[in-house]
């Protein structure tokens, strides 16, 4: 099948793993790229040491190009009163499992856009490729790494922040429509969010922009990746769809709860990290929508989220973790990754 990524890389099959922080793994990655796709590793919220690791290891498993997504976001805006007042009003649900709340919050993931090391470990090692979420690193960060050979992806979710992708030199545009789980790529979190279908911006983009466009959000079969193609987009990328895969760093609560109706349909809320992500339906989000405190900015609310989730996981508790999902989350399957990979080339070709 001649498609996009088989004409750059090689690739046989136009399917993408997404790069779920926390979810995908080096023998994930290495385990879709083996089976004819492309891996992906997110290591934005890793240091530059252990990113390296992961990418080592990963080369370890498969000799086939992979992804290594980093997050770009801008400054945060610090607020000392609305962190405390967050704080504030999340500490009956600490109390309920006899912790103490945080006395303070931080700033637990340095972004891409200041991390030296990471630019500088990422330059040497030279991945295939380097994807960015939530904007664009500077000029001369893109200029070093395509002189190290590496082609740049980056996440859209609007017209506008594909052209500003097309004019820094990205070499593709990953199209995340409003269905994908976890995070939205969107580059400004305070501006106006379209909230565009995936099938609906990928339309969009393959007629203004000149970039190869990978479709991303909501798609959890074979069927829906021919769909995508039909649009014109050059390949599909896939998240939800591994989350429940035998190579998935997902816990046992977190497959459970993609399986269990009740935490469906997965919902868009600011409230786990500081950013708008999609996640499955629990007890933090239900408490979420009914609080008049406000959310601090990204990802230091993700420090309040994370601690929480910690201390009801220690208490046997699974309904306060960020557990991201897809639209389409309730259609994922056990097996290994190669077994997936195999249904899903079936399904796109039969379709």
């Amino acid at each position: 099948m001649t498609h996009w990524l088989h004409q750059r890389f090689g690739i046989e099959h136009p399917i993408i793993q997404a790069p779920m922080a926390g979810v995908s793994s080096p023998a994930m990655a290495a385990a879709v790229c083996n089976a004819g796709g492309m891996g992906s590793l997110g290591v934005g919220a890793m240091t530059a040491d252990a990113a390296r690791d992961a990418i080592h290891e990963t080369r370890a498993l498969t000799q086939k190009p992979f992804n290594i997504n980093v997050f770009c976001h801008g400054v945060v805006a610090r607020d000392a009163e609305v962190e405390a007042a967050w704080i504030e009003a999340m500490a009956p649900m600490f109390q309920r499992f006899e912790v103490s709340p945080p006395d303070a919050l931080s700033e637990i993931y340095q972004s891409f856009l200041t991390n030296n090391a990471m630019q500088e470990m990422l330059v040497h090692e030279a991945p295939a490729v380097v994807s960015f979420h939530f904007g664009l690193p500077p000029v001369s960060v893109i200029s070093a790494l395509k002189q190290a050979g590496v082609t740049l992806f980056a996440s859209a979710t609007s017209l506008d922040e594909a052209r500003a992708c097309q004019a820094a030199g990205i070499d593709a545009v990953v199209a995340q429509g409003i269905e994908a789980g976890g995070h939205r790529g969107i580059f400004d979190p305070a501006g106006p969010d379209a909230q565009l279908s995936t099938g609906d911006l990928v339309q969009q983009l393959v007629t203004k922009i000149d970039l190869p466009i990978v479709a991303a959000g909501g798609i959890m079969t074979g069927a829906d990746i021919a769909q995508m193609l039909s649009l014109g987009a050059s390949a599909a990328q896939l998240g939800t769809a591994f989350i429940a895969c035998d190579e998935s760093l997902a816990d046992p609560a977190y497959r459970a709860a993609l399986r269990a109706p009740a935490s469906h349909p997965a919902t868009l809320t600011p409230a786990v990290s500081g950013r708008p992500a999609r996640c499955l339906r629990n007890r933090f989000i239900d408490w979420s929508e009914h609080t008049e405190a406000s959310i601090p900015a990204y990802p230091v609310a993700y420090d309040a989220a994370k601690a929480l989730g910690a201390a009801a996981k220690s208490a046997g508790e699974s309904g306060y973790g960020a557990q991201w999902s897809g639209a389409g989350g309730l259609q994922a399957t056990d097996g290994s990754t190669g077994e997936i990979m195999a249904r899903l080339v079936v399904e796109m070709l039969q379709a």
